[in-house]
């Protein structure tokens, strides 16, 4: 694991709520594409039920990040990518299940139009940095 230092509110800028203003670190940079709501055989898991597709995601990034190493103490970055802004709260509690408030990474939202699929509520990829 790196040792990663997060700041929250650096001086001038307002109090961040929900990630941290800025996450830095040293040791090798990883970038993990935008993961969806697939099982491991390609089946859509919780159309239609943010909160099911928002715990799919974080399963899908774990895994990813294990591949490289990386656990998610070590993501310095999240961007979510939303068909609808009211889907945040279910991505917020399922990110609390993996990742305490004492470690909150840097985050970006975005509401898009559409993902690549319909079905599809939302997208988040992941940057870590990771030790030696």
């Amino acid at each position: 694991m790196s040792e990663l230092i997060r700041t929250p509110a650096p001086d001038g800028v307002a109090p961040a709520a929900q990630y941290s203003h800025v996450v830095q670190g040293t040791g090798h940079f990883v970038a993990i594409s935008g993961q969806i709501a697939l099982d491991e055989a390609g089946n859509v898991v919780g159309e239609g039920d943010p909160a099911a597709q928002a715990r799919q995601v974080f399963e899908n990034l774990r895994r990813c990040l294990a591949a490289a190493g990386a656990t998610f103490d070590d993501v310095i970055k999240l961007t979510y990518f939303v068909t609808d802004m009211a889907h945040m709260p279910a991505i917020r509690e399922a990110r609390a299940a993996r990742i305490p408030d004492d470690r909150l990474p840097a985050a970006s939202a975005v509401q898009v139009v559409s993902l690549a699929r319909p079905e599809f509520l939302m997208e988040i990829e992941a940057f870590a940095v990771v030790a030696g």
